[in-house]
């Protein structure tokens, strides 16, 4: 009997050793075990948070190895959870990278769920090895990365938030996908705190675009200090914008060195070379679901940047600080002014989304917001070695339109999308400044008429032209615009477009060589150089061909010339048409956004 009783006592003793012995400690590099090595039946354990900011121990059985299941030689450690938390709660959002040592060694993190409503605990587990290959040094773009072109264009979608599948375009449960994905990544829901419902699910479209999908009130961000050190299975935090509004994806550390860490197993969003905040996290609750089961997050102090986001995983590194780009949006109404400070990342795919999500929510947290708001805008965009990107226009709620804050959000992000979109320069942006007038009504006005009384010119003489704009339940508005007839103005028929400023502008991009790149200081250029949209418009058009090399406008070529720079097409960035835009005026600015264009037609003796 006594011999039985130690026997007991041994074995309760030495079983607290061994785990002891697997325990994360970020003091020392584990040694790790090749997937060559493993195999089903092994037994090893993983750690993750639950609950506070200390990893718990889970147990784990190795059911088989995965061969070329994660891309091409991508293999996938497949096992089986056990421990009372676990086995309730399933594998949850936020639980990716946890590491799993087996044999005492750092054999990986879980990445991976198998199905939709499994209710029981099997994951992935991507190789510790393919991890370490990921290199801070290595600036090379991801691939998805380097061909994704910054997502502006509007598509409704569906919000996910906890307890919902995402419906985004492009994600795994989006039905029209053709095909079932049962080993899918865990869930890196990207939250965001201090948003409007209205703001997410209007931008849905752009952000599932961007890979993302949004999550609401299932977190918070703070500057809480926490003495806790970084050990692997601690969760962490990725910041994508900061400050008055805040959006974070938190997974959990597989790895930790003196210099850097690794986490998730798999990409955030596949960025290639980040800059993004890394900042420690508590874990609130673990949130049991079948449906979606998730840890609530709260972020806390920052301890260095994330550099890597890669198709095994995301690589920070310590005592670092991240370059973000500053924005101070203002807005003045009758009750004051009310100022939003936050940073956002610099990334050509995400900052223009951040932006205009970001706009939008300020604009729509205002007790002012109306579906009859106008705003003036007043802005500019920094771009370091560059000169700024100026911004003054209106935006109101037109016929059948989308509200003046969606128009203002959306203006936005187009000119950052244009701003990154060159293959010349890469766009460091210094700050953007914003700054909207709230005007409590419907200031837009519809080009009705424009005539001439002549119809016939010489050159050099002046013409006078009336133009008739109809205001949003206003009075008619009639204007006189004087006009004078080029000197040079060739024999024959001159075209007189009257429009708003979007039509001039929107003439000069639908010319099918406007797809070409330009360089960056051209593309600036361009932007400062656009019409407002709160003048009316006269533009002259004589049937003349037109040469635009980058920036720059030739009109009226002789034949001869044309001839010799039509065969620099190829060679240069070269926009030609067959009409010539010879002289340009404009009313002085209106209070109004004014929509429409007439055409006329006269002789020119």
């Amino acid at each position: 009997m006594k011999k039985l009783a130690l026997a007991v006592l041994v074995a309760c003793l030495s079983f607290p050793l061994i785990v002891f012995a697997q325990k994360p400690d970020s003091a020392q590099n584990p040694p790790t075990i090749p997937v060559s090595q493993i195999h089903a039946g092994m037994r090893g354990v993983a750690y993750t948070v639950f609950e506070g900011v200390k990893p718990e121990a889970m147990e784990v059985e190795v059911l088989g190895v995965l061969h070329n299941v994660n891309g091409p030689k991508g293999d996938v450690i497949l096992v089986r959870l056990h421990g009372q938390k676990v086995e309730y709660t399933g594998v949850v959002a936020g639980m990716s990278g946890s590491p799993v040592y087996l044999d005492g060694k750092l054999a990986g993190a879980l990445a991976f769920r198998i199905g939709e409503f499994s209710k029981e605990p099997i994951a992935g587990v991507t190789p510790i090895a393919d991890m370490l290959e990921i290199n801070a040094m290595d600036r090379s773009p991801a691939e998805e990365s380097a061909a994704a072109k910054p997502a502006v264009n509007m598509v409704a979608g569906k919000t996910a938030a906890p307890g919902e599948i995402s419906a985004l375009p492009g994600s795994a449960q989006d039905s029209g996908s053709g095909y079932a994905n049962y080993l899918k990544p865990i869930e890196t829901p990207l939250v965001f705190n201090g948003f409007s419902e209205q703001a997410i699910q209007l931008f849905a479209g752009q952000l599932g675009s961007a890979g993302i999908v949004p999550v609401m009130g299932a977190g918070s961000v703070s500057d809480d200090k926490q003495p806790e050190p970084v050990v692997p299975g601690s969760a962490i935090s990725a910041i994508l914008v900061r400050g008055d509004m805040d959006i974070e994806a938190t997974c959990t550390v597989t790895y930790v060195d003196a210099q850097r860490l690794l986490a998730c197993g798999h990409p955030l969003l596949q960025f290639g070379s980040v800059d993004l905040p890394m900042n420690k996290a508590e874990v609130l609750a673990t949130l049991a679901s079948p449906l979606n089961a998730f840890k609530i997050i709260n972020t806390t102090e920052a301890v260095g940047t994330f550099v890597q986001d890669r198709h095994t995983g995301i690589m920070g590194v310590f005592n670092r600080q991240p370059e973000m780009i500053p924005v101070t949006l203002s807005i003045h109404s009758s009750t004051g002014v009310k100022q939003f400070h936050y940073e956002v990342l610099n990334n050509p795919r995400l900052t223009p989304v951040a932006l205009m999500v970001t706009v939008f929510n300020a604009l729509h947290g205002v007790n002012e917001f109306g579906e009859e708001i106008t705003y003036r805008l007043t802005g500019s965009i920094g771009v370091k070695g560059f000169p700024e990107v100026t911004m003054r226009n209106m935006f109101a709620p037109a016929e059948n339109a989308q509200p003046a804050a969606m128009q203002a959000a959306i203006s936005l992000g187009e000119r950052f999308g244009r701003i990154y979109d060159n293959p010349y320069n890469a766009a460091a942006v210094a700050g953007v400044k914003l700054d909207f007038d709230l005007v409590r009504e419907r200031r837009w006005a519809r080009l009705e008429s424009a005539r001439t009384d002549v119809t016939e010119v010489r050159p050099g003489e002046e013409i006078m032209l009336e133009t008739v704009l109809a205001p949003y339940r206003g009075e008619r508005i009639v204007q006189q615009i004087p006009v004078q007839i080029p000197t040079s103005a060739s024999k024959g028929t001159l075209r007189i477009l009257v429009s708003d400023g979007d039509t001039l502008d929107h003439i000069g991009r639908s010319n099918p060589a406007f797809g070409r790149k330009l360089d960056l200081a051209s593309t600036i250029s361009l932007l400062n150089k656009e019409h407002s949209n709160n003048r009316v418009y006269v533009s002259l058009l004589e049937a003349d061909p037109e040469a635009r090399v980058a920036d720059k406008v030739m009109p009226t070529l002789p034949i001869s010339i044309m001839n010799v720079m039509d065969g620099m097409r190829g060679n240069q960035e070269m926009i030609v048409s067959g009409e010539s835009n010879v002289d340009e005026t404009a009313t002085a600015p209106l209070d109004y956004v004014v929509s429409g264009a007439q055409l006329l037609t006269v002789t020119v003796k």
